[in-house]
């Protein structure tokens, strides 16, 4: 127990012993190690002012070099400086010379020009003085020509009885009379030089365009004649109770004619492409001799799709036939539809084949595009091929489908305008309208039915007699020549050309008719005595 008591204590003193020489060691050790820190801090001290002062006398040497060479460099900057300001201002020295000496040129010029006015001005004083004393000597001989007039015509009054006033009257009327002559023959003169040059003209081309076009007069007819071995195949064509004639014409939507006519059928329908496909079919039937409904359809089914593609063959021979290109497919269907039309008797597709070459040799001569012409001329009856089906005028449908199919514009107006239903834009559908009346008016290519014709000859006789001084008329050659008989006492000769021009006109506005009308205006005076 008293070991143990005393070990406290000296653990204590041992542990205060330990802790103070832990103290004095560390202590001693901090200095030590602060005093080398200390010197350490001089010694990089030291090198950094020594490195600061290398690094300043560097940077002091390459501060005065780069000095040195900017104030080099200023100063050739300065020299280029000055140079350029040297030449501009010796350039700007220069210009003001040069105006200077034109300043001083033109202001001698102005002191010329000055001292030739100065002179002008005094001539024009001098002749004003000289134009001041004619003045006076016109005014005082004025004077006495107006008193001299007045005594005049005081002495001419009392002459003639009659006032100024009534005398300018008469004077007037006479001189509106004489004028009025002077106008017609004037006007005369001019009308009939204007029309013998364009007669010419209009003749001549005209003229060359016909004789360069060699097309066939075509004319067709509502029935085709389909010939047969013998009658006794009229039977079978008729079969039992009639159903094969009666499939037949539904088929076809053609009638059939079986009469006494020997070894033959007729075909009868205004359309004649549905015409020629009851042609072919009846005659594959006779030539295969079955003739029953379900072989009737058969056939016509397959001559129609034949015919449809023989069309478009004929549309595009047609196109090749006159140099034309690049057309949509459907109107070279069309084109080749129009073989199967006709109009008035005349044969559509041959006529529109005719009206494209009279159009494109007009267009040449007149130095317009002749391939616009030609394909006008061809796709102007476009129409009639759809007027079955579409309401309205062919001219308008005709421009409709043009229009629709992306033909240029020119050709567009030309179709839907060659019947005037629109106005006419370009100088080629005037030619339209001129190949198309030449190709329909030449004699033969027509029908026209004897009402109508009859008709347009009493039309053309009353318009005629609907002027004053009209005594008769008279329609001849067919309606292309009328004949004016006027009363001599009220038509003189100079208004009998006139007369004949206005007559004209009003049949050119109110009538329809082929080709040209010629108007002959006949004044003539008959004196009679009777011998007894």
């Amino acid at each position: 127990m008293m070991e143990i008591v005393w070990l406290v204590p000296a653990g204590l003193v041992l542990v205060a012993l330990f802790f103070y020489l832990g103290w004095f060691l560390n202590n001693s050790v901090g200095r030590k190690s602060i005093v080398a820190s200390q010197e350490r801090s001089k010694e990089i001290l030291q090198s950094a002012e020594k490195e600061a002062s290398l690094i300043r006398q560097t940077a002091e040497k390459d501060a005065n070099a780069i000095k040195k060479e900017k104030i080099l460099e200023a100063k050739d900057e300065w020299h280029k400086k000055k140079v350029e300001y040297d030449n501009e201002v010796n350039h700007k020295k220069q210009k003001l010379q040069n105006v200077e000496r034109q300043l001083q040129q033109r202001e001698e010029t102005i002191d010329k020009r000055l001292d030739s006015a100065m002179q002008k001005e005094k001539e024009n004083k001098n002749a004003e003085r000289d134009l001041l004393g004619l003045q006076k000597q016109i005014d005082q001989r004025q004077g006495e020509l107006d008193a001299r007039e007045k005594q005049q015509n005081e002495q001419l009054q009392r002459i003639s009885g009659l006032t100024a006033e009534e005398a300018k009257q008469i004077l007037i009327e006479n001189m509106v009379n004489e004028a009025r002559g002077d106008v017609n023959r004037i006007v005369k003169d001019i009308y009939e030089k204007a029309k013998s040059e364009a007669k010419k003209e209009a003749q001549k081309i005209i003229i060359q365009a016909i004789q360069r076009t060699a097309a066939e007069c075509s004319v067709e007819s509502t029935v085709s004649v389909v010939q047969i071995q013998n009658d006794e195949l009229k039977g079978r064509i008729i079969g039992k109770e009639g159903r094969n004639i009666r499939a037949f014409e539904a088929a076809t939507g053609v009638d059939v004619i079986v009469d006494d006519t020997p070894e033959a059928v007729i075909l009868s329908s205004y359309d004649m492409f549905r015409r020629e496909i009851a042609r072919i079919s009846l005659e594959r039937l006779i030539a295969d001799g079955r003739i029953h409904p379900a072989r009737i359809e058969e056939v016509v089914t397959k001559v129609t799709s034949e015919l449809e593609e023989e069309i478009f063959k004929e549309g595009e021979h047609t196109i090749m036939q006159l140099g034309i290109h690049g057309m949509h497919n459907e109107m070279i269907k069309l084109i080749g539809r129009m073989k199967y039309r006709s109009s008035y008797g005349q044969n559509l597709l041959q006529h529109s084949i005719e009206v494209s070459y009279l159009t494109g040799i007009m267009a040449a001569e007149l130095g317009l595009d002749s391939n616009l012409a030609k394909r006008a001329g061809l796709l102007h009856d476009i129409g009639k091929t759809m007027d079955r089906i579409i309401e309205g005028p062919h001219a308008l449908i005709g421009f409709d489908l043009s229009k629709k199919y992306r033909e240029h514009p020119i050709i567009c107006n030309a179709i839907g305008s060659h019947h005037e239903d629109m106005e006419m834009e370009t100088a080629i559908a005037p030619l339209v309208q001129a190949a198309d009346a030449i190709s329909g008016a030449r004699p033969g290519a027509r029908r026209e039915p004897i009402e109508g014709y009859v008709k347009r000859l009493e039309t053309l006789e009353a318009l005629a007699k609907s002027f004053e001084g009209v005594a008769k008329t008279y329609a001849i050659q067919a309606g292309r020549e009328v004949r004016v008989v006027v009363e001599h006492e009220r038509i003189d000769d100079i208004f009998a050309d006139k007369l004949a021009y206005d007559i004209a006109r009003k049949i050119e506005t109110e009538m329809e008719y082929p080709g040209q009308i010629k108007v002959t205006v006949i004044r003539e005076v008959r004196k009679v005595h009777v011998a007894k």
